[in-house]
């Protein structure tokens, strides 16, 4: 039976109220309160208790666990199972004589043999404990240097990943001043085209003053010195002109 909350059923328990039971005696078959137990521990030193609060495994109370069913006198070897008189009864009714054709034999009889099982099944499992903890063993050293890979390894891919970002990044600076270079100099020739846009206008005067001066030496029949300094200063600064003109020219073609 399971571990829910049991009353004390001891013939003593009418006199302290329906109490909650703290023990139960295989022996005595007794659930006992707090009350109850400190008496049982008085009378009797030997008897196999459960202590209700402890005990985490189903509690063997020696009874079948069966509805109306006896004390576990009997054990079927076929299902290797305790049964009691009313499980191997002949008589086959609902809930009774479940092993009534069944290899059944006192619990005395059996004795031997499963404490001779036992003690074989002790070994395996000292055997197995044994093995068990060495895998275990092995087991945990695999993981911690399958761990300690991981974690180098994700070490080595950030490094890795690092060292790329920051080559990334310098390339990225080195393009870009590249570029800043490359356009500078475009930059530098966008004066030239607004000078050049200007060129047409000055050729055109320049030629057409230079027609003039010409035609007007040509007329004059006396060059005093006042006109003739003043067509020099014609002439010099058509050259001029010719000149920065030719300047811009170069620099267009560069």
């Amino acid at each position: 039976m399971k571990n829910e909350k049991k009353k004390c059923n001891s013939n003593s328990s009418k006199e302290h109220g329906d109490a909650d039971a703290i023990i139960y005696c295989l022996e005595c078959n007794l659930y006992l309160c707090n009350k109850c137990e400190t008496l049982h521990s008085k009378l009797v030193s030997n008897h196999h208790i459960f202590n209700l609060d402890k005990e985490k495994e189903e509690i063997f109370t020696g009874y079948c666990k069966k509805e109306n069913h006896t004390k576990l006198n009997y054990f079927c070897k076929t299902h290797n199972e305790l049964c009691c008189s009313v499980c191997i009864a002949k008589i086959k009714n609902e809930g009774d004589g479940q092993h009534f054709d069944c290899d059944v034999c006192i619990i005395d009889d059996i004795k031997d043999n499963k404490i001779s099982k036992l003690k074989d099944n002790i070994k395996f499992l000292e055997k197995l404990s044994n093995s068990f903890q060495k895998s275990i063993k092995d087991l945990k050293a695999i993981f911690e240097a399958m761990n300690k890979s991981k974690e180098e390894l994700k070490i080595n891919i950030q490094q890795i990943f690092t060292k790329i970002r920051r080559e990334i990044n310098n390339r990225e600076d080195q393009l870009l001043i590249e570029v800043d270079k490359k356009f500078e100099k475009l930059f530098c020739k966008e004066d030239i085209v607004k000078e050049s846009e200007k060129l047409p206008i000055k050729i055109k005067d320049s030629l057409e003053k230079g027609k003039i001066i010409v035609t007007q030496q040509k007329e004059k029949e006396n060059n005093n010195k006042n006109n003739l300094c003043s067509l020099i200063n014609d002439c010099i600064k058509i050259e001029n002109v010719v000149k920065e003109i030719n300047i811009i020219n170069e620099n267009i073609n560069y």
